[in-house]
Order: C-alpha cells, then structure tokens, then sequence
C-alpha cells in the first residue's frame, strides 16, 4: 500500500487523490465517482482558469455532467481575505452545484471554506506545488485583519495533474518547497512538546507527514527544473502534510514555530515594496530562523539548567497577563497575547515539574532533535537552488524586525513551540544573541 493509500484511509474528509501526468481529463470521472448526479460549478481565478479551468470545463461538459456558469475572480490583488468569501457564499447560495475549484492556495481556500459555509462539500483541482492546504483540514483566511485558520473539511476529491504543475511559476514551487521544509521543524516542535509533556506525539499523523520527508527534500535542484518525478514527489509531500492535519484535527503535525512568523507578520499587514509575499516565502525565512535558532539551543548544555532560578524568574500570572497585553498595544489584534499567553500559562510548580523532566532527558530530547533537524548551512543552500529566498531582506524584513519576531510570535499562539522553551528556560536573550549579536548569522551594527 502506498503512503497515499495509507494516508487515505487515516483522512476523515478526503476520499479520493489522483496525482499523475497528463490526467486533467480525469477530472469528470473523478466528479462522477465522488458526486454522482450533482451539478457542477467551476471556481478559479482568470490565470487558472486559462490553465486548467477551460479544459476542466470541456471535460465535465464531455462527460455529460451539467455545469452552472464557472464563478471567476477577477481581482488582480485576489487573496485569502473574508470579503472574497462573502462574494463566493453569494454565488453559491444561489444554486446547489458542488464547487470544483481549480487553483492553488487562495482559491482552494476561499472555496473550502464558502463550501462548508453552504452546506456542500468539493473538490479540487491543483494548478501548482505552492503550499500544503489543499487537502488540510481548515482554511486559512484573513479576517478583522488577522490570519485566521477556520475549521472546516478538506475537499472530498482532489486531482493534481503534474503536467500542469511543473510549468507553474517557479516562485509558487519554490515556495511550495519551503512550506514542505518547514514540516522538519515543525517536526522538532513537536517532539519537545511530547518530551515536554505539553502535546503528545501522535504515531499516524506523525508518520504520514515525517515518513520520507526527508527524501521529498533531497533534490531541489530537480524541483526547481521540473523534473516530473521530483514535481511528484513534492506534490505527494505536500498533500500528506494536509492529509495528517486531517486525522489530527489540527495543524499541529505541519505547522511550528516557523509558522507563527509568517501568521505575525501577516497579521501586521506587512508587504514587501508593496505586495503581498506568498505563505511559502514567509515561511522560508521563518524556517530557516528557527533552524539558526535549534542550532543555539542543540550547543547548550542543558543538562545543567538552573532550574531553580527558572522558576524564581517565572512571572506570576498578573505579571504575565500585563506584559502580553503590553505586547500588542497600538495594534488591531491588541488582545490576541492576552488570549493565548493566559492558554499556555502554567504555575512555578508545574515548571519546576517540566523542566526538571526536560533537564533530567535532555541526551535523548538533544539526540532526536539532532536527528530531526536538518542543519542550517545545508538547509539555506538547498532553498537557494530551488530560488527560495534565504535572507529576511529579500522579502522586506530587516534584521532587527526578525529578531523581535522571535519574540513577539511566541505570543500569538497557545502551540508549544521552541521559543516556548526559550522563554521557560530563560535562554531567550542569549540565543538571539547568539544569532544578533556580532559574529552571528544576521548580525546587527548598533551604531547603523
């Protein structure tokens, strides 16, 4: 049985996955099987629907299946953002076709989550190896100025035709490597959370996104050329990742630290010249952040961690209520630090608990965290060949910014993470100096 086969069966809302060449034509036997009698409504924007959307149509209308007229963005500057999704809930509510959505992350999402807003479930068509949310769990949209994950089912059906994929733009597969990299660290999140006590490892969604991740990663130079076999194999890495945030009911299994960077920074609208910067991009600088950062806390003996003095230092509730609330004043989501800060807070007792466990293991957590991560020379050049970005500038964050990402994201989130660890330990300041401070990675001139 093939990981695909396997991760099918584990998923709670996606029935069926066909990933091969030359397979666009499928689409109205794939439609058949999983909705048969429905009509049909095609979802895309004006460049995908020229790349696929035309001959998806013709497919269903050969195939006998009665279509509605296909609803197509024609925004240049369509994103995931709510105000999209009430015009497509319109749209739909008018009709009952099942939605075909044939895009990659934006519309998929928008389509993923007006589909459960009206009561149907849909498929999917993917027109690019841009990101892993085709077959996840929830969409992620941009509401009140914030990115928001909203809960609702994967599609029920997707088909992603490598023909049409690997001549996608080479920006959307760079990015779509960098969202699958990102599952090494995301990966590293989660087993110090399990050694921490926090959020236990779960053995299938585990397997379905690390089993041959590493081999996915292995060739970027291949992805970047689009070779088909390497294009096959990204696309599978990213479709697992959906299809284990299915099982888990959560992103957990494919989204860390590195994430939380890419949710800030969207969260304070920032743009770069101007523009939005894809997830994949934002994600590639997160990841290679948090990368740097292991690397800091892999070469500290924790084995003698003062845990005393941790705990001494642990600020009493009242004292972290108000400086999470302090973390985000001025802004349009003032509360958020508040909200998940109070979520994840533990007593000086339950700290002492934890980090003397943490203390007491650190040769094993060090051991498997050394397995897990990827190091971060390695990881850099390898998101170079794919055309990547790799320095915080290339997508308008200043060095100085990326640090006080570090941070600031550790409050957005009740996820344990890696900056979790570096807040409870207390190692926060000497492990961005370590990276800031002079002979470090991105090294800040204070005198600049």
């Amino acid at each position: 049985m093939s990981r695909i086969e396997k991760a099918l069966k584990a998923a709670s809302d996606t029935r069926a996955l066909y990933i091969g060449s030359g397979i666009l034509s499928k689409t109205s036997s794939l439609f058949k099987e999983q909705f048969p009698g429905k009509k049909a409504v095609i979802i895309a924007d004006t460049t995908t629907f020229e790349i696929a959307g035309k001959n998806v149509f013709n497919a269903l209308e050969s195939a006998g299946i009665e279509q509605e007229e296909p609803y197509i963005f024609t925004d240049p500057d369509l994103y995931a953002e709510y105000s999209y999704v009430d015009q497509l809930v319109a749209s739909l509510k008018k009709h009952d076709a099942i939605p075909v959505a044939v895009g990659s992350g934006t519309i998929n999402d928008l389509t993923k989550l007006s589909s459960h807003l009206t009561g149907r479930r849909y498929m999917c068509v993917a027109t690019a190896a841009s990101m892993d949310g085709y077959t996840a769990f929830g969409a992620s949209i941009t509401a009140n100025g914030a990115k928001q994950t909203f809960n609702c089912p994967a599609p029920q059906a997707c088909l992603a035709d490598i023909d049409i994929i690997k001549n996608a733009p080479e920006k959307m597969t760079a990015s779509g490597y960098a969202d699958l990299f990102a599952k090494v660290t995301a990966g590293a999140d989660w087993i110090l959370a399990d050694w921490m006590g926090v959020e236990p490892i779960d053995d299938t969604a585990w397997s379905i996104v690390q089993d041959g991740l590493h081999d996915a990663l292995s060739d970027p130079i291949a992805i970047h050329s689009g070779n088909p076999e390497a294009i096959n194999a990204l696309i599978e890495g990213l479709m697992l990742g959906g299809f284990a945030m299915q099982w888990a009911k959560t992103s957990r299994p494919a989204s860390g630290a590195e994430h939380q960077f890419s949710h800030l920074w969207n969260m304070e609208h920032h743009l770069n010249n101007g523009e939005h910067i894809s997830h994949g991009f934002q994600v590639s600088i997160g990841m290679l952040a948090i990368t740097a950062f292991y690397e800091q806390v892999l070469k500290t003996p924790m084995s003698e961690l003062d845990v005393e003095d941790c705990c001494k230092n642990w600020p009493l509730p009242d004292e972290s209520d108000k400086q999470a609330l302090k973390m985000f004043e001025g802004t349009d989501f003032p509360n958020i630090g508040l909200q998940e800060t109070k979520a994840k807070y533990i007593s000086r007792d339950e700290l002492k608990v934890q980090l003397t466990q943490f203390k007491e293991y650190w040769q094993e957590i060090q051991a498997r965290l050394l397995e897990q991560i990827i190091p971060y020379v390695e990881v850099k050049e390898r998101l170079k060949q794919v055309g990547a970005p790799t320095e915080p500038e290339e997508i308008g964050i200043s060095r100085a910014r990326l640090r006080e990402t570090f941070v600031r994201s550790q409050f957005i989130r009740r996820r344990f993470t890696v900056l979790d660890l570096a807040v409870r330990t207390g190692y926060m300041d000497k492990w961005l100096n370590g990276l800031f401070g002079k002979g470090g990675i991105w090294e800040i001139d204070d005198e600049k």
